[in-house]
């Protein structure tokens, strides 16, 4: 896959003449095109990037505009839960509270595709959090490419799935989610097809975890994973 950086014309958070189409190798990503869109995040941009599930929005986490952008162009409302994705178990300690147990839990399974809900730590926004419950999604990809971006972030990514109204699917290929949102987000890291089956989805701030969702991830590793203590 070739190195290429497209530039497409509109009013961004940058000004303009700045949307930016990233073609990223999807197993080895071009080191030189991560940091460019890590300057993107960085800058309060939206960037749309590929995971082991799908597709997603990825955001800074103390950017307020941001965040009402992807609540406006998914719908959502304020119940919403978004997910904050790290590079290690020691990101989620600092943006969660975490129980033995769960963090156990978390190892077992993490990389890889599921998001885990559990109430959130001081550090996290309140805006980012379930207005009534306090809880945030995090989670852990195995996929270069996010990984590599969190890398040179330092630091976790705000994220919600590439799912827009109306669609039964998520987008999967980064020419089609550029042709759909190329005046909606800031940068697209096209690293190619990753599927459309979004993560399994586990609460794990009630006991014993209550799988939300099934997706990508095999539920195996969750079943009969409450505490000990609480059998």
């Amino acid at each position: 896959m070739s190195q290429v950086v497209k530039k497409v014309a509109y009013h961004s958070v940058f000004g303009s003449l700045l949307s930016r189409y990233f073609e990223l190798h999807p197993v080895t990503p071009q080191e030189r095109l991560i940091r460019q869109a890590a300057e993107v995040v960085r800058a309060g941009g939206l960037i749309a990037y590929p995971t082991d599930s799908c597709y997603a929005f990825g955001w800074h986490i103390g950017d307020k505009g941001a965040l009402e952008r992807v609540r406006r162009i998914r719908g959502a409302d304020r119940h919403h839960h978004f997910t904050l994705v790290c590079a290690d178990l020691t990101e989620i300690g600092r943006f969660s509270r975490l129980e033995t147990w769960q963090f156990r839990l978390l190892k077992a399974c993490l990389p890889g595709p599921y998001t885990f809900l559990l109430k959130a730590s001081r550090e996290v926004p309140r805006r980012v959090q379930h207005e009534k419950r306090r809880t945030i999604g995090v989670r852990i990809p195995a996929h270069p490419v996010p990984r590599m971006l969190l890398r040179e972030l330092g630091e976790p990514l705000m994220s919600s799935t590439l799912l827009l109204p109306g669609d039964p699917e998520p987008l999967t290929s980064g020419r089609d989610i550029m042709s759909r949102l190329e005046h909606e987000v800031d940068a697209v890291l096209d690293g190619g097809d990753c599927g459309i089956e979004p993560t399994t989805v586990v609460d794990l701030s009630v006991e014993p975890p209550a799988i939300l969702r099934q997706g990508k991830g095999p539920i195996a590793p969750i079943v009969g994973s409450r505490p000990a203590a609480s059998r």
